[in-house]
């Protein structure tokens, strides 16, 4: 007979322990063990529970690695191109993805839409739907002819078994919290539950060489729920961000094995289904017919592809004793480092002032390049005067006050260039290599920040 015990489990680090303690000795977190119900295999469940590699030697041996053969391997390229774009080219096979948003962000839309589009086998699982739900959400989409097989089941020893009997291309689970393997007694979402129903998906991946999407749900801090472990154990973390509200979507790298983490998506929702933003400026660019003060347009980065965006800042006196610092989409301790910088290096004084910082969009960004946008409209709100809405800038700002080169520069220019800004201003240390003479639009270069004031606001 199998032996049942009780095990406490770390929802924040997946660590165990065979009883309570209040405080995690491995993330030192505080009351986060919870307690799961384990129920050891015996030797002939754990032989049954081998799916690919019956009939193979139960002997492992080592292999050189010299003697170890690469290049072989064709990633599945999907209709999608933000999705492969994110993934690092498309899908790989034996692969495990997991992607994680907030309710009704639209995760299960977009794995639904690969689904129906992608000109491969598919087996969607689901375990919040029934198939006349799917299908009503199938119905909205695009009309696509596809060979895509619904299945509404939660235990996981019946999902494997008919996943092996149908030998699809690509599997989508949803979700990973309401699975639940017969081998342990505790309730779907528990730690234990979805620990061991990912490591049964991942065995299964890597035996039959079929790639899985597992769709994940977060918790109130914005984490993918369950334990962390469950974002070690995938080959790839994506994150679907935005906000309910709003029409546009983001989708993000935090782990990927196969790829760069620096790249992103950009979708817009529609009532047909999630659409594919191929130009990111057109939405992080806002409409306006006037010119106005504390506006200004940042060529930035995000992996390989350029955006222009635009940071929009408010400079108003302050209305009770302590000024506010306010900034969406960029980070609060940059934000102050520069308030600081401007005020020693060019005068202007902050610190009687609330600022407010919004970058257009909805949109994050960690790129350095950003900062000289930013130092451009806080002081245009500052003084009310307005920048030119035909003038861009890219370079990151010191704490002396320089104004430093960034990565891409030519990539950026280009950009600038194609959508018809008149200039842009960047590092002079920027110049070495760069050859002017082959964009319309005029490079202007700048040293200090001082030099900025001098140019636009004098």
């Amino acid at each position: 007979m199998a032996k049942t015990r009780t095990i406490f489990f770390c929802s924040s680090c997946g660590a165990s322990s065979p009883k309570w303690i209040g405080k995690c000795p491995h993330c030192n977190e505080w009351n986060t063990y919870q307690e799961e119900i384990i129920q050891k295999e015996t030797i002939a469940e754990e032989k049954r529970r081998s799916w690919a590699g019956a009939g193979k030697s139960e002997l492992v041996k080592a292999t050189p690695i010299n003697a170890i053969k690469t290049g072989n391997t064709v990633r599945i390229s999907t209709p999608d191109g933000e999705l492969n774009r994110v993934l690092g080219g498309g899908i790989v096979p034996g692969s495990l993805v997991l992607i994680g948003g907030q309710p009704g962000i639209g995760k299960s839309t977009l794995m639904l839409q690969i689904a129906l589009h992608t000109p491969i086998k598919v087996l969607y699982v689901s375990g919040e739907e029934s198939e006349e739900q799917i299908k009503m959400r199938a119905d909205r989409l695009p009309a696509a002819k596809s060979d895509c097989y619904i299945l509404t089941e939660t235990n996981t020893t019946k999902i494997l078994h008919q996943a092996q009997e149908l030998q699809p291309q690509l599997m989508i689970v949803d979700s990973i919290q309401t699975m639940s393997t017969p081998h342990l007694d505790s309730a779907p979402g528990g730690i234990a539950q979805v620990r061991e129903c990912a490591a049964e998906l991942l065995r299964f991946a890597k035996e039959t060489n079929i790639p899985i999407f597992l769709i994940g749900h977060i918790n109130k801090e914005g984490d993918i729920a369950g334990p962390k472990l469950l974002e070690h154990i995938v080959d790839c973390v994506l994150q679907f961000e935005g906000d309910r509200h709003n029409t546009y979507r983001i989708l993000r790298t935090l782990k990927n094995r196969f790829g760069s983490t620096d790249e992103m998506g950009i979708y817009e929702m529609l009532s047909t289904g999630l659409r594919e933003v191929t130009n990111p400026s057109e939405l992080l660019l806002s409409q306006k017919d006037e010119d106005l003060s504390g506006c200004a347009i940042s060529a930035t980065m995000e992996g390989m592809r350029p955006m222009l965006i635009e940071t929009q800042a408010l400079v108003s006196k302050a209305v009770f004793g302590t000024p506010q610092r306010s900034a969406t989409g960029f980070d609060m301790r940059r934000l102050s480092m520069l308030l600081a910088v401007l005020e020693k290096r060019c005068g202007y004084f902050f610190s009687i002032n609330d600022v407010f910082l919004n970058l257009a969009g909805g949109i994050r960004v960690e790129d350095p390049a950003i900062d000289l946008a930013i130092v451009a409209s806080l002081i245009s709100s500052l003084v009310d005067v307005s920048i030119p809405s035909n003038i861009c800038f890219a370079g990151e700002v010191g704490l002396s006050g320089e104004i430093r080169a960034v990565s891409r520069i030519e990539q950026r220019i280009a950009e600038a260039d194609r959508l018809g800004f008149k200039a842009i201003y960047i590092s002079k240390y920027n110049q070495k290599g760069l050859d002017k003479g082959k964009y319309s639009i005029r490079v202007q270069t700048l040293g200090k920040v001082e030099e900025l004031k001098q140019a636009l606001f004098v």
